[in-house]
């Protein structure tokens, strides 16, 4: 529910749009909004054509990408939380370097460290993307590949599953139904 929502008013109409009131001086062309009282047309801007200008503050469009799997979001922070220690402990080894500081030596090897770390959490998040679109397959239409490799792959289990029921239920008979006992 949206701030134009919760503020309605009863003198709003039922089209979406705020009705409009007219202020103490109605003769000048001032309007005032419904729905937050504020000015959106007055004599000196031209806007007093008896219309509102209500504009929502934003509009909410649809995502252009589809959400990433959790493990590779999982990585992803993980990435980007090291990457943003590495570069911090840099510019701690930079300025200790140049301030002549006992502390410059560890903080350079910390920093090569954990650029060695980091480049091993970019690379993780390639790999887990890899691993789970392999996984999971890449279903990006209707006629994926790997959406009809898995529906094959349920189609024999459930026979596969059929076809061992057939045969407890005829062991449980104790072979009765057969027509011939090998």
């Amino acid at each position: 529910m949206g701030t134009a929502e919760r503020r309605r008013t009863p003198g709003d109409d039922l089209g979406g749009r705020p009705a409009e009131r007219r202020g103490p001086r109605a003769g000048e062309g001032e309007t005032r909004a419904a729905v937050n009282g504020a000015r959106v047309g007055g004599a000196d801007d031209g806007g007093g054509q008896g219309r509102s200008a209500y504009r929502p503050l934003w509009v909410e469009e649809p995502a252009s990408r589809r959400r990433m799997p959790d493990p590779v979001r999982t990585s992803a922070v993980r990435a980007v939380l090291i990457i943003a220690v590495t570069l911090i402990l840099a510019m701690v080894a930079f300025l200790c370097t140049m301030a002549g500081v006992w502390l410059a030596f560890p903080m350079v090897l910390s920093s090569i460290a954990g650029t060695v770390v980091a480049t091993w959490g970019a690379l993780d998040v390639w790999v887990t993307r890899q691993v789970w679109n392999q996984r999971n397959g890449v279903v990006s239409a209707p006629s994926s590949t790997a959406r009809a490799l898995r529906r094959e792959r349920r189609r024999a289990r459930r026979q596969a599953r059929s076809a061992a029921r057939a045969q407890e239920r005829i062991r449980r008979r104790g072979g009765a139904g057969q027509l011939s006992h090998p």
